[in-house]
């Protein structure tokens, strides 16, 4: 073969290469910042996927009971003029705390918070179930990730305090939902309202979980697939997946951190909550559930779950 047909050769597999890493950055793309109407995750091939089954029938249960329950519709707007929707439950007997929380990836409120939600009813706390941008009934094309929904989170946080100002405010987070909490503890007015805050699987940031996706899930190389993916999403979503992480907000956050985590999560690794407990400079504990695959851990061991988050509620939210 000559200099010539080698040169063809190269250039054809390079040509390969650079398409399919533009197929694959489009794909990733895709599959994560735009408006999702389904979880692509497959359960059953998590860690602790056989273990759903009987996760479903605490979380219908738990459904059906925030059902029946008096529900108030609430909308916001975001700074970039987004409707944002949540749900609004008093507790049984007039409370002084309420607690705002926020779901996960492809979720929405009433989906992910009904079962954390009894929890808290029954501690005797409000509730206010959030559903992120891009998410559930609230607008958006392109999801947040953490980093745009903390600002919708600060406007939770803001709306609450103005219309309940003598009420302690706690923050739960799961998953996306769980980073959304961190990140949002960067706000100075977050940490003047916020009296804790329990963050259950979250990850640090997008681009660490794209990167921790694409190579262990998918078994491909982050480069030059993320980085493309990562411009398409500045051009329709207005962010890179690394402009902001748990991490910078936890530099300056001075609101106690409870950090829960499934030992078994291959989705967002357990080591991001350490990693994430690391950093936290403000008062904190770190609760790894035996067992747990992502977004298992409440469901794995509830009883501990409810033990550790009422002793850490007795001591800081005062």
């Amino acid at each position: 073969m000559g200099i010539s047909e080698i040169a063809a050769v190269a250039g054809g597999i390079v040509g390969l290469g650079a398409v399919s890493s533009v197929i694959g950055a489009y794909t990733l793309f895709s599959r994560t910042i735009p408006r999702q109407n389904k979880v692509r995750v497959n359960v059953e091939k998590m860690a602790d996927g056989y273990k759903w089954k009987d996760y479903y029938v605490m979380i219908h249960e738990c459904q059906q009971i925030m059902s029946a329950r008096k529900c108030e519709n609430i909308s916001i707007r975001s700074k970039d003029n987004l409707k944002l929707c949540g749900y609004y439950y008093a507790a049984d007997e007039p409370s002084d705390t309420i607690v705002i929380a926020s779901h996960g990836f492809t979720s929405k409120a009433l989906n992910d918070i009904p079962t954390i939600g009894c929890f808290f009813i029954n501690e005797g706390y409000d509730v206010l179930a959030v559903d992120n941008r891009a998410h559930g009934n609230s607008d958006g094309a392109y999801v947040g990730f953490g980093i745009l929904d903390r600002f919708d989170m600060l406007g939770w946080i803001k709306y609450v305090h103005e219309r309940f100002p003598e009420k302690k405010i706690i923050l739960y987070g799961v998953s996306m939902g769980g980073a959304t909490v961190l990140m949002s503890s960067g706000f100075p007015e977050v940490q003047e309202y916020v009296s804790a805050i329990v963050a259950d699987c979250a990850f640090t940031s997008p681009r660490e979980v794209f990167k921790f996706v694409l190579t262990h899930n998918y078994h491909l190389p982050t480069f030059p697939i993320l980085n493309i993916a990562d411009e398409l999403c500045k051009v329709n979503a207005g962010y890179h997946s690394d402009d902001y992480s748990t991490l910078d907000a936890l530099e300056t956050n001075q609101i106690p951190i409870l950090f829960i985590h499934g030992a078994d999560d291959d989705f967002v690794p357990t080591e991001m909550s350490r990693i994430n407990y690391a950093a936290c400079k403000s008062p904190k504990e770190l609760l790894i559930i035996e067992g747990a695959g992502h977004g298992g851990a409440y469901y794995e061991n509830h009883e501990l779950c409810d033990k550790t988050m009422k002793e850490f509620f007795a001591k800081y939210v005062k």
